[in-house]
């Protein structure tokens, strides 16, 4: 992780085990990969060699960059095969849940989502809670690949306009359907943050 706030030189993707059904999820992964690692951005992410995130690793690890993987032990055989695991630049293995989060936020300078499931999504509302209680201001992107993110936008600008989310600026992630401008938008966003620009300016980027 960057000590420079306006540098970014990791980002966290959050994404399923899983390649889902559209072949547009498991292109974005590696086009992402690819994007991050021309950037010299290194991968930090949960660690599995199946589904995007495994997607997104390759993509990292053949276009030169660094994949930095975190997984809990019990995970180990579920979502990835001990040999390429050993493929990755760095391998963290976790006694669980709990710590493996934590390392993953120590060691990124920005989130990024793309489709997946009950996990993946745990894992991004989390981040936007910690943000909400002045935690960090590290960019967060949804890449809302084919329209997947809608309706949890849809959700919390309900839950806003009801009255439930307080400062609700500081947990509106970038909204970004194009992958290719994912990695510009956060370096914009760390830029902005780091000349102490509101977060409610940097969330209408």
């Amino acid at each position: 992780m960057s000590t420079n706030p306006s540098r970014i030189s990791s980002i966290c993707v959050y994404c399923g085990s899983q390649p889902g059904i559209d072949p547009s999820y498991r292109e974005a992964a590696r086009n992402l990969g690819q994007a991050m690692a021309e950037n010299g951005i290194d991968l930090v992410y949960g660690g599995g060699t199946k589904g995007l995130m495994g997607a997104v690793a390759d993509a990292v690890m053949s276009n030169g960059g660094k994949a930095i993987g975190i997984i809990p032990e019990f995970l180990m055989d579920k979502e990835a095969s001990r040999q390429e695991l050993s493929n990755l630049t760095e391998l963290h293995v976790t006694s669980d849940m709990h710590e493996r989060k934590h390392m993953m936020f120590d060691r990124s300078d920005a989130f990024v989502t793309l489709p997946g499931g009950i996990g993946t999504l745990e894992e991004i509302i989390e981040i936007m809670t910690w943000a909400q209680l002045g935690r960090h201001t590290k960019p967060m992107v949804f890449a809302n690949i084919g329209g997947f993110w809608d309706p949890l936008n849809a959700l919390i600008g309900h839950m806003s306009s009801q009255g439930f989310i307080h400062t609700a600026h500081l947990v509106r992630p970038l909204v970004i359907d194009r992958v290719k401008e994912i990695v510009p938008a956060i370096l914009s966003a760390a830029a902005l943050t780091a000349n102490g620009q509101d977060a409610e300016v940097i969330a209408k980027l």
